[in-house]
């Protein structure tokens, strides 16, 4: 700390998520000391990212493509338990093993230009002057509400899969799901079973993927999803470009018509949704399973987006600002994709502080 109150350290990570961890492990295993070197805040109350806010009925064994953090595999779990307190035991303990030191909950406000090249870091424990970055605050607290005419007129429920609380609330009732993606299939699935009814309805015609999806699959998903960010767009989820898996569950489902897919309505009325066809639909609930967007708004002081409103990375670094790194953000934002995006920022932040030696009075 200086003699203005505020810390002073070579990075700082915000968020303790997947990419989060993985950064702060591979800074660690470089040489960095934890609250000396590098500092981890996160805005959780607990260990677990997105994940300890997970539905009860997205139990472990239903999770697709979670891929350990590095250094310590997750082994021996109960399928059967909640992913969120399989991930967020495991995460706990990754940062007991390695010393990670979190601090939580932590809110960062905004990252802005500082001193003396660094950059400064507000806080609600403080300020940090920095010398790099790694932004890995994910999309779960952005909730993507789309807006069509007379939602606020809609005398029922209406939620998004951010809080989403399992099927059981939805028992008995008339329940609209918005969104074809995997969250919404799979609250779709599990809410037919005990609802009154249910409608599906999505943009664009569901794309399903049958067969194996291997590395060559996935290099070319993450390679559709990273032009978009070379070009300064918002990103793209890897899932979106991926289409949805045809799995037993699916095929059941389809066949007995949950997963007959209706287009966009035009409007909500009080009592359901219209289309301008004529046709309506009566609903007691409708659950925006919609998606999310980048975590970034404290990073807004610094500028970084580009007239396609989204940030331009190459690898993991922004590229009007070397010292910012984003893991967890658009191709990285799959776990294994989080995992590459750690080591690889802390490589490149490694090789900018050589290049730029922190000045005697820092220290």
């Amino acid at each position: 700390m200086n003699d203005f109150g505020v810390h002073e350290v070579d990075v700082v990570v915000v968020g303790a998520g997947q990419a989060g961890l993985s950064a702060a492990y591979h800074l660690r295993r470089t040489g960095f000391e934890p609250d000396r070197d590098f500092v981890v805040l996160d805005h959780a109350p607990r260990p677990g990212g997105a994940w300890q806010f997970r539905w009860p009925s997205l139990t472990y064994g239903k999770v697709h493509g979670m891929h350990a953090l590095p250094g310590k595999e997750l082994a021996g779990a109960d399928p059967a338990r909640p992913s969120s307190e399989v991930i967020g035991g495991y995460f706990a303990d990754y940062e007991e093993t390695f010393g990670l030191r979190v601090h939580r909950p932590v809110e960062v406000s905004a990252v802005r230009e500082g001193e003396g090249g660094r950059l400064r870091v507000e806080t609600s424990e403080g300020v940090y002057a920095t010398r790099a970055l790694i932004n890995a605050t994910g999309t779960w607290d952005r909730p993507f509400w789309p807006r069509y005419p007379g939602q606020e007129t809609f005398r029922g429920r209406q939620l998004h899969t951010a809080r989403y609380p399992g099927p059981e609330s939805f028992a008995g009732q008339r329940v609209i799901v918005v969104g074809g993606g995997a969250s919404g299939t799979q609250h779709l699935m599990e809410i037919a079973e005990v609802a009154a009814e249910t409608t599906w309805v999505t943009r664009r015609e569901p794309v399903y993927r049958e067969g194996p999806f291997g590395e060559v699959e996935g290099r070319a998903a993450v390679a559709l999803v990273e032009e978009r960010v070379r070009r300064g767009l918002p990103p793209q989820s890897v899932v979106s470009v991926t289409g949805l898996p045809l799995n037993d569950a699916v095929r059941s489902a389809r066949a007995r018509g949950v997963l007959d897919r209706l287009p966009m309505f035009d409007r909500i009325t009080p009592t359901g949704v219209a289309w301008d066809d004529g046709r309506t639909v009566e609903a007691d609930v409708i659950l925006w399973a919609t998606g999310f967007r980048a975590a970034i708004d404290h990073l807004a002081p610094l500028r970084l987006r580009e007239p396609g409103g989204g940030i331009r990375v190459e690898g993991t670094r922004a590229v009007r600002d070397e010292r910012v790194h984003l893991v967890g953000y658009g191709p990285s934002a799959s776990t294994i994709g989080a995992n590459r995006a750690g080591r690889a920022a802390v490589g490149e932040i490694e090789r900018l502080l050589r290049r730029a030696p922190r000045p005697v009075a820092a220290r």
